[in-house]
């Protein structure tokens, strides 16, 4: 793996899935659901649930060979009757299989789409949200709070076609932070348990101190973290 590889995040949703990337080399994308570009250097595969005590992590990255458009029953020939059998796929050819020197977890449960990453922030992350790139002041504040031992979701989903820069789970709730100044107030999925604090980018740079603790009052304010 190369510092500079664009590495895609993506999910691993069955053990027959992985042993099918094992052995036959290939992982699929149905068309509907692509990120913008399938054109990667590697693939990391995030485990669900179904892994058991391999869950909701990132155990195995594997090399991109090249795609090509098929439909689900020219990649599932056993399944020609599947309701989605004349659906389009991306079919990803992937070289073998390499096992992480360590694996990257999820800290929290959080539902994984897909994204891209490098090949230096998956060799260096010891958890999920260390992969997400972000412009300079959200790097800045990322590194920020996790020095505070403030624990944040980055890219964190609060809604239909809402994601949040970051989201710090409280004890009355979760606080959102956004980075700039939002168009409109998001559409929340469950608008009591949510609450907001917007940050303009120029300040995480002009004075980091004061933006972090207008974030701790917040969470105190909605009760502290508690214990990890």
């Amino acid at each position: 793996m190369n510092p500079t590889d664009l590495v895609l995040v993506a999910l691993m949703p069955s053990r027959r899935d992985l042993e099918i990337a094992r052995v036959l080399g290939w992982y699929r994308i149905p068309y509907k659901k692509a990120p913008k570009t399938v054109s990667v250097d590697r693939l990391a595969l995030y485990q669900t649930a179904r892994f058991g005590d391999e869950k909701w992590a990132i155990h195995y990255t594997a090399p991109v060979l090249g795609h090509e458009l098929v439909t689900r029953a020219e990649l599932l020939r056993t399944e020609v009757d599947h309701p989605r059998a004349g659906e389009q796929y991306f079919k990803i050819q992937i070289g073998p299989l390499e096992k992480l020197p360590r694996s990257i977890p999820s800290l929290r449960w959080r539902r994984i789409t897909f994204f891209y990453t490098t090949g230096e922030r998956l060799l260096a992350a010891t958890e999920i949200n260390d992969l997400i790139v972000g412009s300079e002041e959200r790097e800045l504040l990322w590194t920020a709070l996790k020095e505070r031992g403030l624990r944040a979701e980055r890219n964190y989903e609060a809604g239909k076609n809402v994601v949040v820069d970051f989201a710090l789970l409280c004890q009355l709730g979760t606080l959102g932070v956004l980075l700039g100044q939002p168009a409109a107030p998001p559409k929340l999925k469950e608008p009591g348990e949510w609450r907001y604090v917007t940050v303009a980018e120029s300040a995480v740079k002009d004075d980091l101190p004061a933006v972090l603790r207008d974030i701790e009052r917040a969470v105190r304010q909605m009760g502290g973290q508690g214990a990890k």
